[in-house]
């Protein structure tokens, strides 16, 4: 088998999950010896849900960059780790294999050195899907410092808004950004966001678009003439910085009931451990298949299931610049044709979109190539869940429809390809690690009696390795809106079947 750890059957599944509920430590420190460590765990597990607080591999020191990059490039070196295909489609795509891979987030982190950015620093990143957005967060990474990445699409002011609360001093973004017809101007709205900042020390601007933008002399810099002068000095190799396993690895930000952003906080070992497994198990992952995310890095879903999840695996994960109706409906079954993808992760609302143009963007597409089709980011429907069955699985792919959200940093609830038990627009089974549980509003447990369907609040018993460590700055509001005693997690009666 590619991975020991990975669920071959449903009796596989079956005794990984009764011995993740028994045994938490020893199951998760059986899948952590896998892994690299600078130095092993004191202790696998500690936790309480009444400060909040939670640690894994406690005692352990790591760079999760070693496990997505140095420990492939023996064996794996010339592998795909990332196809990136342009928005045009006249334009060429892009392999970066794990060798090429290695090269460019050593040389970029040596020039966030350069730059003056260090360990536990953030950094925010504001770019387009491009091959650089995943170089400038594996760069963070590589030299610990903690990214905070931010979707292409959001306005000044909700920039300006992040920026403040995670005392940002540098910005990594481009010129501009292509999505679909659009050209967005990035570097003139981080202009329109810095305007009264006087905390960010330095902007480097990637070339994309080449859209005119001005440059503040002293703090913006451009990140063609950072690379050269990183080449002149010679710092090319870049060792990776040793990190605490509960080290902040990011920051995402997420909207609150209030308005204010907030900062979900996720740890350098517990995350790169279960987007790891989960990766492997819900999609059955082989080597040499090509997993295509339709994601933005800019939501969790990129984070973890383009980069760290993928990576970390040694597999090949496509980064698409564009949106999947552009410029025809027919672009996602092109991009499948032409790279021979195998595992397609995507939202219902991208499948129902699609839906609204028929069959005729299909016709002439092979698609044979799919092995296993998913969903994410809402619950799906039964019409979406059948139609992307029929048309774009032919009937032969498992869906996996995959439940969980910032705050968890992994897959919590799904089937596992074709391993156990699918149903249409049900997301089914808890992963190993995961103890769901339905409360009433009192947060009494309900209990089902011979399987009937009930309803209530979804809530989580116990931590897995990628639970949320803390709100930026703000510990209070982790402890009072997202973790209580009794309730974690709530999520609709709806989605709680």
């Amino acid at each position: 088998m590619p991975y020991d750890y990975q669920i071959r059957s449903a009796d596989d599944y079956r005794d990984a999950y009764k011995e993740s509920i028994n045994a938490p430590e020893k199951f998760w420190g059986k899948i952590a010896e896998h892994f690299l460590w600078k130095k092993k765990w004191d202790k696998v597990l500690e936790w309480n849900f009444t400060e909040p607080k939670t640690e894994w591999f406690r005692g352990a020191k790591l760079n999760i960059t070693e496990n997505c990059l140095d420990r492939h490039l023996e064996k794996n070196g010339n592998t795909a780790a990332i196809i990136w295909e342009p928005n045009d489609p006249e334009e060429h795509h892009r392999i970066i294999t794990y060798k090429d891979l290695y090269y460019k987030v050593c040389q970029f982190a040596g020039v966030l050195k350069n730059n003056g950015v260090k360990k536990g620093d953030r950094v925010c990143i504001y770019m387009g899907m491009i091959p650089e957005l995943a170089i400038a967060v594996l760069a963070c990474a590589r030299i610990g410092a903690i990214h905070s990445v931010v979707f292409g699409g959001f306005s000044a002011q909700s920039i300006a808004d992040r920026l403040y609360d995670a005392k940002a001093e540098f910005i990594i973004t481009c010129d501009g950004a292509f999505r679909g017809a659009k050209d967005i101007p990035l570097k003139s709205v981080i202009d329109d966001a810095l305007i009264g900042n006087r905390e960010v020390k330095r902007v480097i601007v990637c070339t994309r678009t080449r859209t005119p933008v001005s440059m503040i002399k002293g703090r913006d810099v451009w990140w063609e003439d950072e690379i050269k002068k990183i080449e002149t000095l010679g710092l090319i190799d870049c060792p990776a910085e040793e990190m605490d396993a509960e080290d902040p690895l990011f920051i995402l930000y997420t909207s609150g009931s209030t308005g204010k952003p907030k900062g979900v906080v996720h740890s350098c070992a517990g995350y790169m451990i279960y987007t790891n497994y989960t990766f492997i198990n819900v999609f059955q992952y082989q080597p040499n298949d090509i997993f295509f995310c339709t994601a933005d890095v800019g939501w969790i879903t990129g984070h973890s299931y383009i980069l760290y999840g993928p990576l970390s695996a040694g597999a090949t994960t496509m980064m698409f610049e564009g949106i999947p109706t552009w410029p025809d409906a027919g672009r996602l079954w092109n991009i499948i044709d032409k790279h021979k993808v195998n595992i397609l992760y995507t939202a219902p609302t991208a499948i129902r979109s699609l839906m609204g143009f028929g069959l005729a963007p299909l016709e002439g597409k092979n698609l044979s190539s799919l092995k296993i089709l998913g969903t994410v980011g809402e619950p799906i429907n039964e019409e979406a869940w059948h139609w992307y069955d029929e048309n774009i699985g032919k009937g032969k792919c498992p869906i996996v429809d995959t439940w969980w959200q910032t705050e968890t940093g992994g897959i919590l609830i799904s089937n596992i390809a074709g391993i156990t038990p699918s149903k249409p627009a049900w997301a089914t089974l808890p992963m190993p690690g995961v103890q769901p549980i339905l409360v009433d509003e009192n947060g009494k447990e309900i209990i089902a009696e011979n399987d009937e369907i009930i309803s209530g609040n979804l809530c989580i018993k116990a931590p897995w390795p990628s639970i949320i460590r803390t709100t930026y700055g703000d510990h209070a509001r982790c402890q009072k809106k997202i973790i209580s005693v009794h309730i974690q997690i709530y999520i609709s009666q709806a989605m709680a079947h």
